[in-house]
């Protein structure tokens, strides 16, 4: 190749790279848009806060049947899983035994009426005499004891009568309540007494009782609110069934323990409910709910525009300048899928509920307000 051609070769080949190079100076790169979000406002809506507990049902009276004297059960004179009402007879206990001894008894009162009558006249007698001064006054003072030892054994005996009637009367076994009776656990022919445990036990049912331990701080919360107030505040309680569905019938509190467990620190709440299709049964466990009585107004917002981290919650608030803010917040979540806030923000703030994963504290939005989701005021 020629010094020439060499050359040649070389021009073209640096004015191909000067052409490919562009120009020298380096130009800013275009600004990203900012992130679009969807934001709501903030709104106070009617609300009654409520809390979830786990209850178990109770009934308001129950009773266990015994036998209280000894024999032979001869009859059972209810049908199982019937309504009794009170002073119904129930059980019989065969009875010859105790009317015996009742007969017995009253024997026993006519023998001391008796002695009594003979007393009353050797006393009468003795006095006659000692006037005259037929005997000494000793005898006199014999006859006195002698009436009030007869006296006093007529009175033994009226008092075993009465045992004995009594004894009499527990061969009849009757209901102390009304009510709706369980499982006999003996039947007719067999031994009874007091050793033989529960006969049979009814329950009532309308109303019923549900109680549910309550954690002392929250008591302590509602202390503190009842004071700050100036009102005691009142409580609905709704019961939620083992298959998820509600009672109809809401309940009001009627006893708060006066001792709280030492092992839980909670304390013992009943309340009171009416049980007219007998759904609620002694012993049941019930998901209980325990809301205000009355609304009041507070901050709603919904639960997906919450955020959790090792602070705790926060939102994302969009300021007048479409600024993105993290706000601390103090909030309970509801079943509804709300929020209730109790600090942290004010009425009419925008809130960020979507897009919250393109977003970082300080940058500059484009919000889009929707709809309030939170629930309708009542």
């Amino acid at each position: 190749m020629t010094a020439l051609a060499t050359r040649v070769r070389m021009i073209g080949l640096a004015a191909l790279l000067a052409a490919g190079a562009g120009p020298t100076s380096a130009q800013p790169a275009p600004a990203a848009p900012a992130p679009a979000v969807i934001v709501e406002k903030v709104e106070k809506q009617d609300v009654r806060p409520s809390i979830d507990f786990t209850g178990r049902i109770k009934a308001v009276d129950k009773v266990d049947l015994r036998a209280r004297v000894t024999g032979f059960l001869e009859k059972r004179l209810f049908k199982e899983g019937d309504d009794v009402k009170e002073g119904a007879l129930l059980f019989t206990i065969e009875k010859q035994q105790y009317q015996a001894a009742l007969d017995q008894q009253k024997a026993e009162v006519a023998k001391s009426q008796a002695a009594v009558t003979n007393a009353v006249q050797q006393l009468a007698r003795a006095r006659e005499l000692v006037r005259s001064q037929n005997i000494a006054q000793s005898t006199v003072d014999q006859r006195v004891a002698e009436e009030g030892a007869a006296r006093a054994n007529l009175q033994a005996a009226q008092a075993a009568v009465r045992a004995a009637e009594i004894n009499l009367g527990y061969t009849d076994i009757k209901a102390p309540i009304s009510g709706r009776i369980g499982q006999a656990s003996v039947t007719s022919g067999n031994l009874v007494g007091p050793d033989s445990g529960v006969l049979a036990t009814i329950v009532s049912q309308d109303p019923i009782y549900v109680t549910f331990p309550v954690a002392q701080r929250i008591l302590t919360e509602m202390q503190r609110r009842a004071i700050e107030t100036g009102r005691q505040t009142e409580a609905i309680v709704r019961v939620r069934l083992p298959d998820g569905s509600g009672y109809k019938h809401p309940g009001k509190i009627d006893f708060v323990d006066v001792q709280a467990s030492q092992g839980t620190d909670t304390v013992t709440v009943r309340a009171s409910l009416p049980n007219p299709d007998r759904i609620l049964i002694d012993g049941q466990s019930v998901g209980v709910t325990a809301e205000r009585a009355e609304a009041e107004l507070a901050l709603v917002i919904p639960q997906t525009a919450i955020q959790i981290d090792q602070a705790g919650r926060f939102v994302i608030v969009v300021g007048a300048d479409n600024k993105a803010e993290v706000r601390r917040i103090k909030a309970t979540p509801r079943k509804d899928g709300t929020a209730v806030v109790e600090e942290g923000l004010k009425e009419g703030e925008l809130i960020i509920v979507q897009g919250l994963l393109k977003v970082r504290p300080g940058i500059v939005v484009a919000p889009t307000v929707q709809p309030s989701t939170a629930i309708p005021k009542t």
